[in-house]
């Protein structure tokens, strides 16, 4: 198949799936503590028998949230698709194969990278089911993306909590061979990136050969919402959501600060929808400070030659970070249209490529929007 544009952060969202999915599939001892659909008041809703909230069924968004027209010009052009009025009526383009290509199409996309449902297995509150929750996840997205191999490379979603169930997550992903990287819960309570307790999953994930992903879920949200005003809960909710990305910058310290990508040169790490403006800024600054004072870590080169050899970070929008290209690299940088989320851009990611990537050399410009993401994830013409 020929590719010219593949991206490599999109998302199946837990609204969109299945709704007997967890319930049918679950281990028997675990069947009432799987999500479910039930009827509400305010329509059909995920839900779990413990109190969780997964959203409304086919809703917008991982959160589920109900489309409300003018609230979000990203929706609304969405909306435009008649993609939520689909939901609605019951029908799942978001996770019938055939729909989602013909979506897909329409935006000039040939393939994608599907991340997936940690935010809902962790809200479930329930480690033990949301570790089984993950496996059905995961044994549904191979059976998704083996119909097109061709469009869908599969995340693996895989548990934080306990890392003894992460590696034979992982081992049972590898055997069966179909999807191509591995999404680790990103959670505020896990342990840092540099304890010695990760070892196994990253000797794991090295020897499976499956890029080892996470996925921005923001900085913690520590402001008292309860006790501010309206304006106020919108000025701190305006802080949360402008930075983001930036809660990343941990991922890549621990990372290679802690000596992870020394030990397994053959580990490749990928932060998705971080953004990329401000990875420059991070690498120059461990560079000096390795240099200045941190050179009995267990590092053999400068950090920012581990970021080049092993890291990757994904975008949709972000011209600051392409004038930076010559000190992130271009093949450590992927486009990706964060489809179906509201802060993506599709259907009109040709529009954004052409705007920020115009001007730019086409080899350098194809490169960040299909080859380096087609050689990571096995994309082969």
């Amino acid at each position: 198949m020929h590719y010219d544009i593949i991206s490599a952060d999109c998302h199946i969202d837990l609204p969109w799936l299945p709704e007997d999915l967890f319930t049918s599939e679950a281990r028997a001892e675990l069947k009432e503590r799987m999500p479910y659909v039930a009827e509400t008041e305010q329509g059909r809703h995920w839900v779990s028998r413990n109190g969780a909230q997964f959203g409304l069924q086919n809703g917008m968004g991982s959160a589920g949230r109900r489309y409300v027209p003018g609230q979000i010009h990203r929706s609304d052009r969405m909306a435009e698709q008649g993609l939520y009025r689909d939901g609605e009526a019951g029908i799942r383009r978001l996770t019938e194969p055939e729909l989602r290509i013909k979506d897909q199409d329409l935006d000039g996309v040939q393939a994608e990278v599907l991340y997936g449902i940690l935010g809902a297995s962790m809200r479930l509150g329930d480690d033990e089911a949301a570790a089984d929750m993950m496996r059905i996840y995961n044994a549904w997205l191979a059976d998704f993306c083996a119909t097109h191999p061709e469009r869908f490379a599969g995340l693996a979603n895989i548990p934080s909590h306990d890392v003894d169930a992460a590696v034979q997550e992982v081992e049972r992903v590898a055997k069966r061979g179909v999807l191509r990287g591995i999404e680790v819960a990103n959670t505020h309570t896990m342990a840092p990136l540099f304890d010695p307790s990760w070892e196994p999953l990253w000797a794991a994930a090295e020897g499976a050969s499956l890029p080892l992903h996470y996925h921005t879920i923001g900085p913690r949200m520590d402001y008292d919402f309860a006790k501010m005003a309206p304006l106020q809960r919108r000025q701190a909710f305006a802080v949360h959501i402008t930075s983001f990305q930036l809660a990343m910058s941990n991922i890549i310290m621990e990372t290679i600060y802690g000596g992870v990508l020394e030990a397994h040169p053959g580990l490749k790490m990928v932060i998705g929808e971080s953004g990329i403006g401000w990875i420059p800024y991070i690498l120059e600054h461990m560079d000096l400070e390795w240099e200045d004072q941190f050179k009995d870590l267990t590092l053999t080169m400068k950090p920012s030659e581990y970021w080049r050899r092993q890291c990757y970070a994904t975008y949709q929008s972000d011209p600051i970070g392409i004038r930076l290209l010559d000190i992130l690299g271009e093949d450590n940088v992927m486009w990706g249209s964060d489809f179906p989320h509201p802060d993506g851009v599709w259907p009109d990611s040709k529009d954004f490529i052409e705007r920020e990537l115009g001007d730019m050399p086409a080899a350098t410009r194809r490169k960040i929007v299909c080859e380096n993401a087609a050689a990571l994830y096995g994309f082969a013409a």
